[in-house]
C-alpha cells in the first residue's frame, strides 16, 4: 500500500499520490450542462487523491445520454467547471474532465434537442434509461453517415479546448462502459462496411482520431483514454478479436504518446499483463469491486501506475487518509448515486466525525 502514497508525474502535472478518484455519473448538473451548485464542494472534499477524473462529461448535445449530466462546450459550461478546478487545486489535487459521449445510450427526452441519438450502426442497445417520466426503452439509434463523423472528431477536439480553458489539467477521452468510442469497437454494435466497420484497424480507427484530435489540440501529455477490455454491457459484445483488438489498439495509441491510459478490468492479468508491455507510458488501473484491503496490490505488483478507485473515494472523502490509518470505511448509499441533494453527495463524513453505517 506505501506506493500507492508515493508522488507521481504525468504529463506536465506532478501528483502528490498515486490514487485516483474515478469518473462517476452523479446526475446532479443544471438543466443546461452546468455544473450544479455543490460540485465544488463535492469535488475539493475528495481533493485528498493525487489526481480527480471527473464525470463523464458530454461535449455536444448529441454527446448527452442521461438526465443532469454537465457539458463542456459552452461559455456557461466553462465558468461552471472553472469553479469546481480551481476548488480542487486551491486543495492541491490535479483535474482532469472525462469527455463521454455516450452514442446510443441515450434517450431523446434527456437531451436539449430531443432528437435520436446516433451511433455507428442502427442497432439498439435493448436496455433501458431513466428519464423524467420514468424508464423507457433505449430507442434504435441513427448511423453516422460517413462523411458526419470527422464532425464528431471534431466535438471532442473543441470540448477538449474548452475544458483547458475551464482551467482543467487534461481530459480522459471515454472509450470504455459501452459508450460511443467503446461501440464502435464492438462487432456487435459496429456493421458498418465503410472505413470504420469489418477489420480491427477500422474499428478503431474512429478512437484513434479522437486520442489525436485531442492530442494536437491540447498536447498529449493533458490527454488520457479510458479503455475496458471483455466488458460486456448494453448489447457490446467484442468477440473473439477482442484481445487482439485491444493489442492493436494500445499499441497504436502509445505511438500518441498519451499522459496516460486508463483500464478497468476485473480480471484477465495475463492480457492486462501484455497491453502492460505494449504502453510505455503510465497506466491506470480500476478494478471493480476493488476494497480498501485490495488497494494499492496492482501498483506494488507493477501491474499499474496509479489505482483509481469509485465507491470507496465516493463515500469517503478523506479516503487517502483512512487508508494509511487503517480507519473503517463509509459504506455508499445506491439510492443516492444518481440525482437528489446534498444527501448521499457532500454530506459523507470524514473519519473523525460520525461513520456512515
Amino acid at each position: 500500500m506505501n506506493q500507492l502514497f508515493c508522488p507521481v508525474r504525468i504529463g506536465r502535472n506532478q501528483l502528490s499520490n498515486r490514487m485516483v478518484m474515478a469518473p462517476m455519473t452523479r446526475s446532479r448538473a443544471l438543466g443546461d450542462g452546468t455544473p450544479g451548485p455543490l460540485a465544488a464542494q463535492y469535488y475539493a472534499q475528495r481533493a485528498g487523491v493525487g489526481l480527480i477524473v471527473a464525470e463523464g462529461t458530454q461535449p455536444s448535445d448529441d454527446g448527452q445520454g442521461y438526465l443532469a449530466t454537465p457539458g463542456i462546450y459552452t461559455d456557461r459550461h466553462v465558468a461552471g467547471w472553472r469553479t469546481v478546478i480551481e476548488a480542487v487545486h486551491a486543495k492541491g489535487s490535479r483535474m482532469f474532465i472525462q469527455l463521454m459521449h455516450v452514442g446510443r445510450m441515450s434517450h431523446p427526452d434527456n437531451t436539449p434537442h430531443h432528437r435520436q441519438g446516433v451511433a455507428p450502426s442502427a442497432i439498439a442497445p435493448a436496455t433501458g434509461m431513466f428519464t423524467a417520466t420514468g424508464m423507457q426503452d433505449i430507442p434504435v439509434p441513427r448511423a453516422l453517415q460517413t462523411d458526419e463523423i470527422a464532425g464528431v472528431v471534431e466535438e471532442f477536439r473543441i470540448a477538449a479546448r474548452r475544458a483547458i480553458e475551464a482551467g482543467a489539467d487534461g481530459v480522459e477521452i471515454h472509450g470504455a462502459n459501452a459508450y460511443l468510442v467503446h461501440q464502435f469497437l464492438a462487432q456487435s454494435a459496429n456493421t458498418r462496411t465503410d472505413q470504420y466497420g469489418g477489420s480491427i484497424q477500422n474499428r478503431s480507427r474512429f478512437a484513434l482520431e479522437v486520442a489525436r484530435a485531442v492530442a494536437q489540440e491540447i498536447g498529449a501529455d493533458r490527454t488520457a483514454m479510458r479503455l475496458s477490455p471483455g466488458l460486456s454491457i448494453w448489447g457490446i459484445d467484442e468477440g473473439d478479436e477482442g484481445p487482439d483488438l485491444y493489442r492493436y489498439l494500445v499499441s497504436e495509441l502509445d505511438k500518441i504518446g498519451l499522459a496516460y491510459l486508463h483500464i478497468t478490468i476485473k480480471d484477465n492479468d495475463a492480457l492486462l499483463a501484455e497491453l502492460r508491455q505494449r504502453w510505455s507510458n503510465l497506466l491506470m488501473l480500476n478494478r471493480p469491486g476493488r476494497t480498501a484491503a485490495e488497494a494499492g496490490s496492482d501498483v506494488a505488483s507493477g501491474l499499474a501506475d496509479l489505482e483509481s478507485f469509485g465507491q470507496l473515494v465516493l463515500a469517503n472523502p478523506d479516503f487517502p487518509e483512512r487508508l494509511k490509518l487503517n480507519v473503517p470505511m463509509n459504506k455508499p448509499d445506491p439510492a443516492t448515486y444518481y440525482g437528489g441533494t446534498d444527501v448521499g453527495y457532500t454530506d459523507y463524513p470524514s473519519h473523525n466525525e460520525t461513520l456512515v453505517a
